[in-house]
């Protein structure tokens, strides 16, 4: 078992590749994007997951990326600010904490220069398993001996091998878009949010102040195709048409950001994160939603424990990473959960949950 191949090449994909590598395995990636993807939010790295980092070497480059914040505040429709701190923020949490916070394209792009000798299929994307026969949109059909989807929420993999997404997920009553803008509030290393009875959001400045990330969510669940962006963006644009404070400008930059993602806030919940030589990686087989503030830490410390159990015994390998991590997994998705009932803010169980996985030694 000694040939991989791994659906997404954000964070998780990436990442797994990277251990697998270190561990001797032959790994190709598929990716539908034509190219590593711009943009996502602001992700934290907390936990055992900035072992996993340290581990990789690259500790003090991820701390190179922070985003650095001093602080945040809160306004009124009108501007009007309600509340101010300079100990934690929204994005990132306790400012004292050891946590990274950065943009999840820095991240991304850390780990990708990080992997040798990884082949890349981008710009296609998987049409059906069968055993260890995949079949692909453009390149031509190959065996591998473990295939993995790390995919995101609405997982290809997930749903040619384990059913419709119907089945696994449930939506949150929350949705997102993020994209970049011109710093056009003039922030210092700072947020600001706005939050209405249905819309609300935040800007936060980004990369030494030179640009800002925008949240624009509502209330509500809402049908839309995840992949038809210009329809995503007039959503957007007639929640927020009479929202006041920053919003119209918050537009306009919208329609011209190349980097616009839009999703609902969901869980991804499985009884098993695999079937036959297929398993599932990170949001694609556990998301845990936004509102965890979890997701890229369980992604990371998912692909260094899948590829250590790999590495170890082939044939206990997905039943021992399901031992090791679904106790963490479960555990951080009901704090999510919490974490909503709180008004997203975290909860002070939060570091309790976040800290309770000891990694193993691979």
């Amino acid at each position: 078992m000694k040939n991989v191949l791994i659906s997404g090449a954000s964070i998780g994909g990436p990442a797994l590749a990277y251990w697998l590598r270190h561990h001797g395995f032959d790994v190709t990636v598929v990716e539908r994007a034509r190219g590593m993807r711009p943009g996502g939010q602001a992700i934290d790295v907390r936990g055992p997951a900035l072992e996993v980092i340290e581990r990789m070497g690259l500790g003090d480059q991820l701390k190179s990326f922070s985003t650095n914040m001093r602080g945040m505040n809160v306004v009124d429709a009108d501007g009007n600010e309600l509340y101010r701190s300079t100990t934690h923020t929204l994005s990132g949490g306790d400012l004292s904490s050891p946590d990274v916070e950065l943009l999840r394209d820095d991240l991304a792009r850390m780990i990708f220069d990080a992997v040798d000798g990884v082949e890349y299929l981008f710009d296609d994307t998987i049409t059906a398993v069968d055993g260890t026969r995949v079949m692909f949109e453009k390149a031509a059909p190959r065996d591998f001996d473990v295939i993995v989807g790390a995919d995101g929420l609405h997982s290809n993999v997930r749903k040619l091998v384990f059913g419709p997404e119907s089945d696994f997920i449930t939506h949150l009553g929350m949705n997102l878009a993020v994209f970049t803008a011109p710093n056009f509030l003039g922030l210092d290393h700072w947020q600001t949010f706005q939050q209405g009875e249905v819309v609300g959001g935040g800007i936060m400045s980004a990369r030494a102040n030179a640009e800002c990330r925008v949240y624009m969510g509502f209330n509500g669940v809402t049908e839309f195709d995840h992949r038809d962006v210009d329809a995503q963006r007039a959503l957007i644009a007639e929640k927020f048409a009479d929202a006041g404070w920053a919003w119209p400008t918050a537009l306009k930059h919208m329609w011209e950001a190349p980097d616009f993602h839009f999703d609902s806030m969901s869980q991804i919940r499985m009884d098993s994160w695999s079937r036959g030589n297929v398993v599932l990686l990170g949001d694609a087989g556990y998301c845990g939603s936004p509102l965890s503030g979890q997701g890229t830490s369980m992604a990371l410390i998912g692909a260094y424990v899948l590829a250590g159990e790999l590495a170890k015994d082939p044939s206990t390998a997905f039943q021992r990473y399901e031992e090791i991590l679904r106790p963490y997994v479960v555990a951080n998705q009901d704090m999510a959960l919490k974490n909503q009932e709180n008004g997203g803010a975290p909860t002070e169980e939060f570091a309790e949950v976040v800290n309770s996985l000891t990694l193993p030694a691979y």
